[in-house]
């Protein structure tokens, strides 16, 4: 049993983080009305995604580094690739092979999606299909750095990396600023357009605060347990204080294309789910421990679910559309969903899963 497996809390998490994302990406196709309301702050789900990320990963290189004295690159990476390459991959061939599944016009050269550079220079004006492959770019960066990172602290002998996290927050931050002063023309700011999208939304950079909390999390489990341990707050206790930050961050999306809001919202939501992270970790917490069939299902699904489903999503809508069946109405919207769970399905029986196995037999 894996560490996630171990965590029933981490599902609901990862189930959660799923749902903001389809809901939020439904809201760039017809949809109705409600969509524009309950969806509007969807786009929370990836930072979601990025914390538990986060977590996971540093956890398991604290433990193999704890255990064995290194990090086996090797095997970090010969897994990481099992886990992801080759569902994207399909992903990546279907987009280029069919061009009919595609959302947008337009799709970024084949280099980008290989080298998983699509996120540096997106533009969404010219290159808008496939285009949420930005996060698993910025997630191949993690996986490529971090190890790394950890090695060079190991062998410098490095007793304390919290300066560098704290560090890493302020470079962020810092590049938020300049991008929106330097990237976005005056006419333009504060408004929702491509260009802050561009230089604000998508560059490693500007998204390393989630990553970094739940590093900064899963270091403090390892080295700093006893402090953690006598924090004040129970499991109740981070959820209200997440939620606190995240009702803060909702506030805040009134100003989102401002400076203010471009520079401070992504910390401010990224705290709030590492509070919800540390909730799911509170060994008494009920909700922590109780496992439910369907957060476990949407969990196990979530990465082929967002791989395909503003294809699926796309494609109903133009199969499906009908003065009985109108492309904007709720009805729709369960027929998208149901496709894009089909689809999703599809994609990890067929290529996720046989992969998974070949990596647990061969490393």
């Amino acid at each position: 049993m894996n560490r996630a497996q171990a965590l029933p809390g981490l599902d609901h998490l990862r189930a959660l983080a799923i749902v903001l994302v389809f809901v939020y990406h439904y809201g760039l196709f017809a949809h109705p009305a409600w969509i524009e309301s309950i969806g509007a702050f969807g786009w929370i789900g990836v930072d979601l995604f990025f914390v538990l990320s986060g977590y996971l990963i540093a956890d398991q290189l604290f433990r193999t580094q704890a255990r064995t004295g290194t990090i086996g690159l090797r095997t970090f990476y010969l897994r990481r690739a099992f886990r992801i390459l080759p569902a994207y991959s399909v992903m990546v061939a279907l987009y280029f092979l069919f061009p009919l599944i595609r959302e947008r016009a337009t799709i970024a050269p084949l280099w980008k999606f290989a080298t998983f550079t699509l996120n540096l220079g997106l533009d969404l004006r010219h290159h808008g299909t496939f285009s949420h492959a930005w996060s698993l770019c910025v997630e191949e960066h993690f996986y490529l750095f971090l190890p790394l990172i950890l090695l060079g602290l190991h062998r410098l002998r490095v007793r304390s990396a919290g300066w560098l996290l704290g560090a890493l927050v302020i470079l962020g931050i810092a590049w938020r600023a300049w991008a929106w002063h330097v990237g976005v023309p005056v006419d333009l700011r504060g408004e929702q357009t491509a260009v802050w999208f561009q230089w604000i939304y998508y560059p490693t950079l500007s998204r390393l605060d989630g990553l970094l909390v739940g590093i900064t999390i899963a270091a403090g489990m390892h080295y700093r347990r006893p402090m953690i341990d006598r924090l004040p707050l129970s499991g109740i206790g981070w959820l209200l204080c997440g939620g606190a930050l995240l009702t803060l961050a909702w506030w805040l999306t009134k100003e989102r294309y401002a400076l203010l809001g471009s520079v401070v919202i992504f910390p401010v939501v990224s705290l709030g789910f590492g509070c919800w992270l540390l909730a799911m970790l509170q060994p008494n917490f009920n909700l922590a421990a109780k496992a439910t069939w369907l957060t476990r299902q949407l969990a196990e699904l979530a990465f082929c679910l967002y791989l395909t489903h503003k294809a699926a999503i796309h494609c109903t809508q133009e199969w499906l559309a009908s003065d009985a069946l109108p492309v904007d109405g709720s009805g729709m919207f369960f027929c998208c969903g149901v496709a894009s769970l089909l689809a999703a399905l599809a994609l990890r029986f067929a290529v996720e899963r046989p992969f998974l196995l070949l990596r647990d037999r061969w490393t």
